[in-house]
């Protein structure tokens, strides 16, 4: 399949109203921003994005609005991971009619299939579509990891073009990256591990942090395929405090808080999170300053 994933791809946020309802606006308003800052992709209905909180009827929204705001400019990928095959394959065929140019399909959680289980719900959802399937692999959350071998075999299915691997263990991304042909790319799921996933041979990163320091990673990838290592370091280096800030709140408190501090109101998570307390703000704001980040 001629698709492969690539560059800076931010894990976007889902913004909602004080109601918790889905912000339209404000989503729409953030993909134009992210594309402005030079990403390579958007990632909609990710960790990051709340997929978990999200009904069908607003996962299909979501995507819309996203694709209705990207304009073909650049690749939208749209989360489509369950924790049964059926639910799966029913998501990723939304996906596919609401426009997505190619979905990302996390492993199960709460369960813990095994290995060959894996590889039948990833072969069998990347059957029920025409688009390029995104593995994505983040054991810290699910509790389920896909290793070296299991995407060895799901690169040869025809449509399986990746992987985003948030597993924070380097030695695991070489591993897919030594195990797969050089049209399988795989993607840091670690902000932090941005640069050394591409000195690896990764192909690019799906990063959190993108939502609110989008010119950032580029900026780390740009100087990197210009040959500029020192500068790739340097600026993977100064992101550094972005992603350690993630720690002070609440999975996915954090990010919707500093897109506030930079200007764009992205509502509350859906409860039970709730927003930071007031010294975790603070801190949060001392680290956007450091950054120029501040609206």
């Amino acid at each position: 399949m001629d698709f492969a994933p690539h560059g800076i791809i931010p894990a976007m946020v889902t913004p909602f109203d004080s109601s918790e309802q889905l912000n339209e606006d404000a989503l729409s308003m953030l993909v134009e921003r992210l594309i402005n800052d030079g990403v390579h992709g958007v990632f909609v209905l990710g960790s990051q994005g709340e997929y978990y909180a999200l009904d069908a009827e607003e996962k299909r929204r979501a995507i819309e609005v996203t694709v209705a705001a990207a304009r073909g400019r650049v690749p939208v990928y749209a989360g489509t991971g369950a924790n049964t095959t059926r639910d799966a394959v029913r998501l990723t065929q939304m996906a596919e009619r609401a426009g997505a140019d190619a979905v990302s399909v996390i492993t199960p959680s709460f369960i813990s299939p095994s290995q060959d289980e894996l590889y039948e719900y990833y072969r069998v959802v990347a059957e029920s579509t025409r688009l390029p399937v995104v593995l994505y692999s983040n054991p810290g959350r699910t509790g389920v990891q896909i290793t070296a071998p299991l995407a060895s075999r799901l690169a040869k299915l025809d449509n399986v073009v990746g992987i985003k691997d948030s597993s924070g263990d380097l030695s695991n991304t070489a591993a897919f990256i030594d195990g797969t042909p050089e049209t399988f790319k795989v993607l840091a799921g670690r902000d932090t591990l941005v640069f050394a996933t591409l000195l690896y041979g990764g192909a690019g990163a799906v990063a959190a942090s993108g939502n609110v320091a989008a010119r950032q990673l580029v900026r780390i990838y740009d100087a990197y395929k210009a040959g500029d290592m020192d500068g790739a370091r340097k600026a993977q280096s100064e992101l550094a405090p972005l992603r350690a800030a993630f720690s002070l709140g609440t999975f996915p408190a954090v990010i919707k808080e500093a897109l506030l501090m930079a200007g764009l109101d992205a509502g509350p998570c859906r409860a039970p999170v709730g927003p930071l307390s007031r010294d975790a703000r603070r801190q949060l704001r001392q680290v956007m300053s450091d950054l120029g980040l501040l609206s």
